[in-house]
């Protein structure tokens, strides 16, 4: 059995918002198996059944959490489908949620997976449209007690993927996706920071939005006053800081390119 953490921390994600009583379920169903644990609303915002962006939150939020922590992802638009319940031990945290791709950012080679079975770790009856009250965050909070990840039921060898763009250099042209923008006028892009870093060998860029009717891209060159920066915020991708109506690309749209 692995040590429970000193101070168990339960982080939920979820595209339920806050009007309803959805998250506050999920808290008591938590903190009537683990009632020491301090619970973190990471977000409840992502957009309903937006797999891709509840995963890019997760990469970029997780890494900053206590050793130990353990995250319940609800993001499912299969929800009541035949569809695996998954809890993972990746990267000293625990992961929990649907086999639907939304784990995919903590689905290394090294990572240890199980479906959810046993229902001595979940709420009995399990409903079938509310399984993050009833399966995920017990679950959860009975691997923040300590229980063994492998009681939760048998090892999964070929959990749901997504399929994530990544960013390709050809002929000196870096080319990625615009993600999503922020309130603050940032543009996330499928860049990663080992892209831009090995491409840009260390020297300032500058990058500039040019946008058409279908597209939408960067060029990277040397910096200089008149270009808007690009840089990496808390994410890891690399970001481009640009006028609202330039930033206005939707999630998985156009192209970008980098020079």
């Amino acid at each position: 059995m692995r040590e429970p953490a000193a101070r168990p921390v339960l982080a939920l994600l979820t595209d339920f918002g806050t009007r309803d009583p959805y998250v506050g379920a999920m808290k008591g169903a938590a903190l009537s198996v683990c009632a020491d644990a301090t619970l973190v609303d990471l977000t409840h915002d992502i957009a309903a059944h937006d797999v891709v962006e509840a995963a890019r939150h997760l990469a970029a939020a997780a890494p900053y959490f206590p050793a130990g922590t353990a995250f319940v992802v609800v993001v499912d638009p299969g929800v009541g489908s035949a569809r695996r319940a998954l809890a993972v031990w990746a990267g000293g945290h625990w992961f929990v949620g649907p086999d639907n791709g939304v784990l995919t950012p903590v689905l290394t080679p090294a990572a240890a997976i199980v479906e959810i079975t046993s229902p001595r770790y979940m709420r009995v009856p399990v409903s079938r449209t509310f399984e993050g009250r009833d399966r995920f965050a017990p679950a959860a909070a009975w691997l923040l007690r300590g229980v063994p990840l492998d009681a939760l039921g048998p090892p999964v060898t070929d959990p749901v993927r997504l399929d994530l763009p990544r960013p390709q250099l050809v002929h000196d042209v870096l080319r990625g996706v615009l993600i999503a923008g922020d309130r603050f006028g940032n543009v996330a892009t499928s860049i990663d920071r080992a892209a831009f870093e090995a491409f840009a060998c260390g020297a300032p860029r500058a990058a500039a939005l040019h946008r058409t009717r279908t597209r939408c891209m960067v060029i990277m060159t040397p910096a200089c006053p008149a270009r808007p920066a690009a840089r990496h915020p808390t994410s890891g991708s690399a970001a481009v800081r640009a006028r609202a109506e330039a930033s206005a690309a939707p999630s998985g749209g156009p192209k970008t390119t980098a020079r």
